[in-house]
């Protein structure tokens, strides 16, 4: 067994480089992601019909039972079958990169936390590289990209998004895997 406090170096190295790799995914290679989101047809039209609903930050659907008993009802259904059905998140409009920018990269450690405690939990000093690799960049995949398909499942995210951002949650994983086999206390 090899303490959660004794990997701080490959915790924080760790994090450093899937914070490090993500800015390049997103801000570099900027046609990885580009289709995530469509645009309205007329993005105007919309945003002058949503403004005065003043909605708060937060997730919306529309049309939005009040109960399962209500998703029976003959007005609901009508409402449903007209559509649009939509899941919408509101954010607010003084968006703070920075602050969200942080928030990841507290993200990120918190996954190198678990990926060290669990290989910690279960390898002593020494373990050879690739054994460490394996299940540090497993549980780190997990933490990174095994949540995803549920907003496909679900939300109905399209396909092709949640499988980029699972191939990152890959990359992610093989670095922090990596990382833990490279600093691994012998």
């Amino acid at each position: 067994m090899v303490p959660v406090l004794s990997l701080l170096v490959p915790i924080a190295l760790s994090a450093v480089l899937v914070f490090i790799a993500s800015s390049i995914i997103h801000m570099a290679l900027t046609a990885w992601h580009k289709n995530d989101l469509r645009k309205f047809p007329n993005e105007d039209a919309v945003m002058n019909a949503l403004r005065p609903l003043n909605l708060q930050p937060g997730e919306y659907g529309l049309p939005k039972p009040e109960s399962m008993k209500d998703m029976q009802t003959p007005e609901f259904q009508a409402k449903w079958k007209a559509g649009p059905v939509a899941f919408i998140t509101v954010r607010p409009s003084d968006f703070n990169m920075g602050a969200t920018m942080f928030l990841w990269f507290l993200y990120s450690l918190v996954v190198s936390v678990f990926a060290g405690y669990i290989a910690g939990v279960a390898f002593g000093p020494g373990t050879e590289y690739l054994r460490i690799m394996q299940v540090a960049g497993c549980v780190a995949f997990v933490g990174y990209a095994m949540g995803a398909p549920q907003q496909s499942i679900w939300w109905g995210q399209g396909w092709g998004r949640t499988a980029r951002n699972m191939i990152d949650g890959l990359l992610y994983g093989l670095l922090t895997g990596g990382t833990f086999g490279w600093l691994w206390p012998r």
